[in-house]
């Protein structure tokens, strides 16, 4: 029977198999002309519909947009020039390029991805935008995100599109998202998550969980492990109605899915697509944080901090 490292490295091992069938094939696991998570056959008409504008998808490398989003944190970050950003399963480079053309010369767009294919297909396009941008502030690392190759404390803004439900730590996710912020620093993720439990039967499907639907968990341990990860202010925005489209999509991933459920069930029933917004508390706050605890446990023998040093 395997261990829990032995299975992490097991769904890791499926995942970047899938995934580099996709990069080089551009086509789903399923081998047909939509993707995974968010398949559809026009990833155009997909951006749009999660609120990505035309001046955005304009400069974008042509193979960029490969169809892999269930929500918009680029839009949801509201990203300033001079930012750094990093990406989490960065794909193609979709939203890596949407936010460097946001945080301009002056700032800085990383992806990380744990696909050797996904990460070539992203640095060829990188010659594409500088040429219709003329920027020149965009990299791409080779990584899991479960342990970044980012140092601490560097980043100014995290954001993931529909990646963190493929992970099979999600909590060590969150605390590596809490460790390269800075402090203050905020995290825009776009992921799916469940309403209430699946049934059995997807849960141990595979193509579920490349369908980004079988790795998904409860809103409520999302927020646990937010938590736990030492963040202090948090949002979620919950659109259920993509879930209803995504149904109305007929792409064949999708569909196999949806003949999993229980009779005149809906996917929509058990998932939503969810807008996840988080704040690093600045250094003060921490420190403050740590000092109330210590006073507490002593019985309040130490004096409140207020600067950070």
């Amino acid at each position: 029977m395997l261990d829990k490292t032995e299975k992490s490295k097991d769904v890791h091992n499926y995942i970047r198999d899938a995934y580099s069938k996709i990069a080089v094939a551009n086509t789903s696991c399923c081998g047909t002309a939509s993707n995974c998570c968010g398949g559809v056959e026009n990833p155009e008409k997909l951006a749009s519909e999660l609120g990505y504008t035309e001046a955005e998808l304009a400069s974008l490398p042509e193979d960029a947009n490969m169809g892999l989003s269930c929500g918009n944190p680029t839009a949801l970050a509201a990203l300033k020039p001079g930012e750094v950003v990093l990406d989490l399963g960065s794909g193609g480079g979709f939203d890596v390029f949407i936010a460097a053309e946001k945080v301009g010369p002056t700032g800085k767009s990383i992806g990380v991805d744990m696909t050797h294919e996904m990460l070539t297909k992203a640095r060829k396009n990188i010659a594409e935008f500088s040429n219709r941008t003329g920027l020149n502030n965009v990299e791409f690392r080779l990584g899991e995100i479960e342990h970044l190759p980012i140092a601490d404390n560097s980043v100014d803004v995290v954001i993931s599109n529909c990646v963190i439900n493929l992970s099979p730590n999600k909590a060590q996710v969150w605390k590596e998202i809490f460790r390269v912020l800075k402090p203050g620093g905020r995290a825009a993720i776009s992921d799916l998550a469940l309403l209430k439990p699946l049934p059995e039967n997807i849960v141990e499907s595979v193509t579920a969980l490349v369908g980004c639907v079988a790795g998904a968990i409860l809103i409520t341990d999302t927020e646990t492990m937010i938590k736990e990860a030492g963040f202090g202010q948090f949002n979620f925005d919950n659109k259920s109605k993509l879930i209803d489209k995504m149904e109305q999509w007929n792409d064949p991933l999708y569909l196999s899915i949806i003949e999993m459920l229980p009779k005149n069930e809906k996917l929509s029933s058990y998932i939503t697509s969810l807008g996840i917004s988080v704040v690093k508390p600045c250094c003060e706050q921490m420190k403050e944080a740590m000092h109330k605890h210590v006073r507490e446990s002593m019985g309040n023998a130490i004096p409140a901090s207020s600067c950070c040093r």
